[in-house]
């Protein structure tokens, strides 16, 4: 690939989005490459109000990049990784999926050091039906009310006083250097990532091979490993990021574990399971995880998600 190669990068126009597609560009320019970012609105920064809900569940943060990329208007999307849908879309590869940041879940609030302290009957901000299914788990009594925004906004209502806590990803808010804002990280026993969260997916054209090899330099094999385990696990239990399904895949002492959940939309039920297995089989492992979960009645509670929403 010639060193003065000239990437179109597009990105939404959201500062976490700018954030990771700046960082991106940074390392594609120590690689020679000339990067100009294109920012591009999607359905998802269009209709910021609102329960996300109402919008679909399917590429409401991704498929307006998706489709630019595919015009021939951009040549490289920077996603984050949970907003992209599980279906490939024809034309289009995952060219490197870098290292990820913090999986996490985390707590913020004006006056509450964690979620024990919040007060009974207290008021929690989160639009993912993922936390509160987990949250209420544990905090039957909480009120649950939806936020939206980007992270500037969420955090002004929390500091207005609107809510008494609400849950963000730990990686945007490191990100963009505001973790002082952390009350507390939230163990995974309590509350299981999205998948693909903390994790950035570069997204090329398939025919744009020089490009891919270009972006390829940075991927990280063992997020890749975890991510495409998540992924198949949501892929097979036909879930998508509107449901209460939550999964941590990591590599540990080189193999490849992977925890999945599934829970009630009120969180009166929980269903779990991990197995172990290698890198390389990533996808075989999310396959697995899946058929566990499905054979404790995963099936049925994603049911009774759909028809609450």
């Amino acid at each position: 690939m010639p060193a003065s190669i000239h990437v179109r990068l597009g990105t939404r126009g959201s500062q976490l989005a700018r954030w990771q597609a700046q960082w991106v560009a940074q390392r594609l320019a120590g690689f020679g490459a000339q990067v100009e970012l294109v920012p591009i609105v999607t359905t998802g920064d269009r209709h910021s109000e609102g329960a996300i809900g109402t919008l679909g569940d399917r590429g409401v943060f991704t498929k307006e990049i998706q489709r630019a990329l595919l015009d021939g208007r951009v040549d490289l999307a920077v996603h984050s990784l949970k907003d992209v849908p599980t279906e490939r879309v024809p034309g289009l590869v995952l060219a490197a999926v870098p290292e990820r940041a913090p999986v996490a879940d985390v707590l913020v609030s004006r006056r509450w050091p964690s979620l024990e302290a919040v007060p009974q009957g207290g008021i929690l901000g989160t639009g993912s039906l993922r936390r509160r299914a987990q949250l209420l788990a544990v905090r039957p009594d909480l009120q649950m009310r939806d936020l939206r925004g980007n992270v500037d906004t969420r955090l002004r209502k929390v500091q207005e006083g609107q809510y008494d806590a609400i849950v963000l990803a730990e990686a945007g808010l490191r990100r963009l250097g505001l973790a002082a804002h952390i009350a507390q990280v939230l163990p995974p026993a309590i509350v299981l990532p999205a998948v693909g969260q903390g994790a950035l997916g570069l997204e090329t054209r398939q025919e744009d091979q020089a490009l891919q090899e270009l972006v390829a330099r940075l991927d990280h094999q063992p997020t890749r490993a975890a991510v495409l385990a998540e992924r198949a696990m949501l892929a097979a239990l036909g879930g998508g990021c509107l449901t209460p399904i939550a999964a941590w895949g990591r590599v540990e002492n080189g193999a490849l574990v992977l925890t999945g959940r599934v829970l009630a939309p009120d969180g009166s039920e929980r269903i779990e399971a991990e197995l172990a297995g290698p890198p390389d089989a990533a996808e075989d492992l999310g396959r697995q995880v899946a058929q566990q979960l499905l054979a404790q009645g995963a099936a049925r509670l994603l049911a009774a998600s759909r028809a609450a929403t």
